[in-house]
């Protein structure tokens, strides 16, 4: 309101009352427009104006009807209504209505109708000045939420970066590991293979085959700290030789740990050599302790055990392997789990031979 003149409209179908009153609020400094009806007042009003002045009975509209009208389009612009009448029935129903004050006519003290236009206008600054504030803040919010999300996109994509940079890494070490042994190389990325063709034949979202597939690339990645010796010799193992490889699911959780993004991979990687009937280790769970996708490592990772040449054992072939899942399924095996694989390593055989 600063630096410029308030700009009244003025409704009153006494051409007599309009003049006299809009030549007191000019010679006060202000702008003002003048109507004969309520209607009027409706028709040119729009947000530029600092203060509605309505006579209460007009021909047409009067200002009781007006400020209804003004209300439903939620005007925020204080309306004075000028009255000759000094019934206390209108006092409360312009109260009611929302009316801010009254003018009395004709005007007798000028310096109190000066204070109540000043009143008003100073009501009228501070409307606009609040909704400019509100207007700023919610410009602010918008733009620091804005900058908010663009810097989450940023850390999110610095996240996403950082995790594949870490498994790429650990996939590394883990085929540098497998490299050190012949009867090993391979395993990790077959035993993948196996588990998302399972997890695709079972129909899990995406979010969980992206588990299941890094649980698999690294579920033997505790091998990486044991004496592969042990591994490569030719034989059945010594007692206390199992005993150190039976301690790989455990270590490689713990290599898993500290990375906060691989938590439910750090579980399944510590029991994928559990049994359904609680006899595997490290931990001793049983079927209903283990989830799904440990389920389907425990069977992808037996199955290739099973299929794969070994030092100290001849392998088995597909048809074989698969009678020694469903013989141990619901004691070492899951019962779904075996039936929904067997179909499934069947189905991609077939279509390999095919397609050969």
């Amino acid at each position: 309101m600063e630096g410029r003149k308030a700009k009244i409209l003025l409704a009153d179908d006494d051409l007599t009352v309009c003049t006299t009153v809009s030549t007191v609020l000019e010679m006060f400094g202000h702008v003002v427009t003048t109507v004969a009806d309520g209607r009027d007042v409706i028709d040119i009003v729009d947000d530029s104006y600092d203060v509605i002045i309505l006579d209460i009975n007009m021909r047409d509209m009067g200002g009781f009807e007006t400020i209804k009208v003004l209300n439903s389009r939620r005007s925020d612009i204080p309306v004075l209504f000028l009255t000759g009448a000094g019934s206390m029935d209108y006092v409360v129903q312009a109260i009611n209505l929302g009316g801010y004050d009254f003018l009395t006519k004709p005007i007798e003290d000028l310096d109190i109708f000066n204070v109540k236009i000043r009143r008003a206008i100073e009501k009228r600054s501070f409307v606009l000045r609040e909704r400019q504030y509100k207007t700023s803040l919610e410009d602010d919010v918008r733009s620091k939420t804005q900058e908010l999300e663009e810097t989450n996109k940023l850390l999110l994509r610095y996240s996403h970066s950082l995790e594949n940079a870490t498994v790429q890494l650990m996939s590394s070490l883990q085929n540098a590991m497998e490299e050190k042994d012949f009867y090993t190389a391979g395993h990790t990325m077959r035993v993948t293979e196996y588990a998302l063709m399972l997890g695709l034949a079972m129909d899990l979202p995406e979010k969980e085959l992206v588990v299941l597939r890094r649980a698999a690339q690294f579920h033997d990645i505790g091998k990486l700290v044991i004496d592969l010796s042990c591994i490569q010799k030719p034989g059945t193992l010594t007692d206390e030789e199992w005993v150190l490889i039976r301690k790989h699911p455990v270590v490689g959780a713990n290599i898993i740990h500290p990375l906060g993004f691989m938590e439910r991979e750090q579980f399944i990687i510590r029991h994928h050599h559990e049994r359904m009937d609680g006899k595997g280790y490290p931990d001793g769970l049983k079927s209903d302790d283990l989830d799904q996708l440990t389920k389907i490592l425990i069977v992808a990772d037996s199955y290739d055990a099973m299929t794969s040449r070994r030092n100290y054992r001849s392998n088995l072939n597909m048809e074989e392997a698969i009678c020694e899942l469903q013989l141990f399924s619901g004691s070492q095996f899951d019962g779904e789990t075996v039936d929904v694989f067997s179909g499934a390593v069947r189905d991609f055989v077939l279509t390999f031979d095919v397609a050969s």
